[in-house]
């Protein structure tokens, strides 16, 4: 993942696969950027070719915060910038498609200088497994079909919570 991040925006470059191991380090630059003050922002997914349930249940749960933190505002969004024709009908298919905007095109190029990778934050494996929790617990919530296609993970997700000692904690509301 690169970033670049301006005063009220961002856009990052997602390349490869965007999975479960990368979802924690996406969640914290999210959380990062928009205590910043970032209400806009752009993800560019030319270079992703795929991204796993985890990783969008992180998407949708983010999507879900701003669309309503802006509904209040009046501003901002989160712009899907190329993404495959693959990634779409993943968020088509679990009901979360209308958190985005979709746009195909070419990125406003920016000082190459100013971009900067994103440095890893090597989480633990009950970070990890918390995030992929709370990710598959937010589509299941945003959508009915959802909750059929992920119980499974959910309850298996949880109970390796609980056999490695580590506390669920409070489930995802939104925040």
């Amino acid at each position: 993942m690169w970033v670049y991040a301006g005063d009220r925006f961002a856009c990052i470059k997602i390349s490869g696969r965007a999975n479960f191991s990368s979802s924690v380090d996406f969640k914290t630059l999210l959380q990062e950027l928009k205590q910043k003050g970032c209400n806009y922002f752009i993800l560019d997914l030319s270079e992703c070719s795929l991204m796993d349930s985890t990783f969008l249940g992180v998407l949708a749960g983010f999507g879900l915060q701003t669309t309503s933190a802006n509904k209040e505002r009046g501003a901002g969004t989160i712009e899907l910038l190329n993404a495959n024709e693959r990634i779409i009908e993943l968020l088509e298919s679990l009901g979360v498609l209308q958190l985005f905007k979709i746009v195909q095109g070419s990125a406003d190029s920016h000082d190459p200088n100013q971009q900067r990778a994103l440095t890893p934050c090597f989480p633990t494996k009950e970070e990890v497994t918390r995030t992929c929790l709370e990710a598959h617990h937010t589509l299941m919530e945003l959508s009915p079909e959802n909750a059929a296609k992920f119980k499974e993970v959910a309850a298996f997700l949880a109970e390796d919570l609980k056999k490695g000692k580590m506390k669920p904690g409070p489930l995802p509301d939104g925040d």
